[in-house]
């Protein structure tokens, strides 16, 4: 089976190739032009260059492969409005969805995201009927993947394209370059969270998101979502869990709402006066004090989706940062 991946340098990217490469699949990895992919190093695949806003340069490299997983795309969350973010992940994904179409792949795997459907509680948790509720947060980013989620859909149902699409959680592992989630952890490891907030969010390790992405290749129904998650922890167990595996002392001071919203809301007025990214903005401080529970049971079911404890991701995640001198 031919595979290329796009975003295949990212953290679910770089286990997803080496998940492809374990079942015998042959790899080609679509890089954005210009970057390094220092997380694929050694490995026996094929690299191509390109840009998902190019859809000749996706055509030329889509019609070497079988199918496809697509999961490039912009995570940034600041400045929340981003005219580049909403290009990328709605106009990148037109263009894959053209792409795929124009050269009959057997199959596409868009990579979405748990917050496209409705988020909830430890005794109402989110699923794939629940709608969408992100949208008063205000980021581009999570609007975006929910309108390119649409878009697939919608190519499935008008167009017959063969898609399914997979909505990960909070993913944690190793070969996080940039860093994403690994952030978390540096800064636990680093002391530098004074305490934790009264949200919390699923977490799941992200060897576990790769395997059931690559069972989407052939498993699951065209058209249907499949959140990919596993473990519901308040802020205060994750920190928990992750200091005791750093060897640090966790958090103890729980965070009051009000406070941490108008340190938000104070760090990026800063931000947008002196042009700078803050360290906490006032989107992510709010999300912060919101509890997003979700059940992967359909993906548990439908593709045979692990759930290995996030212990062993954040060890990895760990392990990987030790061995490329980023945990100092």
């Amino acid at each position: 089976m031919k595979v290329i991946v796009t975003g295949a340098n990212g953290l679910l990217g770089s286990n997803l190739v080496r998940e492809l490469l374990q079942r015998k699949h042959q790899v080609i990895a679509f890089i954005e032009n210009g970057k390094t992919p220092i997380t694929l190093e050694g490995l026996t695949i094929q690299l191509v260059y390109g840009n998902i806003l190019d859809l000749p340069s996706l055509k030329k490299h889509f019609q070497k492969a079988d199918y496809v997983i697509h999961c490039a795309a912009m995570t940034n969350v600041w400045p929340s409005r981003c005219e580049k973010t909403c290009e990328v992940n709605i106009q990148g994904t037109e263009n894959v969805i053209e792409a795929c179409l124009d050269l009959k792949i057997k199959r596409l795997v868009y990579i979405g995201t748990a917050n496209s459907f409705g988020f909830g509680t430890e005794n109402d948790l989110g699923n794939e009927t629940k709608k969408y509720r992100s949208s008063v947060y205000k980021l581009d980013y999570m609007d975006s993947k929910k309108e390119a989620q649409q878009r697939v859909l919608k190519a499935v149902k008008e167009r017959k394209l063969q898609a399914i699409v997979v909505n990960p959680t909070f993913m944690i592992g190793p070969y996080d370059s940039g860093p994403s989630s690994g952030e978390m952890i540096l800064s636990l490891y680093r002391g530098k969270v004074p305490g934790y907030t009264v949200g919390g969010k699923n977490f799941v390790n992200v060897k576990d998101a790769a395997f059931a992405v690559v069972n989407g290749l052939t498993m699951g129904e065209v058209g249907e979502c499949y959140i990919l998650g596993n473990e519901n922890l308040t802020f205060e167990e994750a920190f928990k869990r992750i200091s005791k595996i750093i060897d640090v002392k966790p958090p103890r001071l729980k965070l009051p709402p009000v406070i941490v919203k108008s340190y938000g809301y104070v760090s990026s007025l800063i931000g947008k006066i002196f042009d700078s990214k803050p360290s906490v903005t006032y989107e992510l401080a709010v999300i912060s004090n919101h509890v997003h529970f979700y059940s992967a049971e359909k993906a548990r079911r439908d593709l045979c989706l692990p759930q290995n404890s996030i212990d062993e991701g954040i060890k990895d995640c760990v392990n990987w940062f030790k061995e490329n001198n980023i945990l100092k």
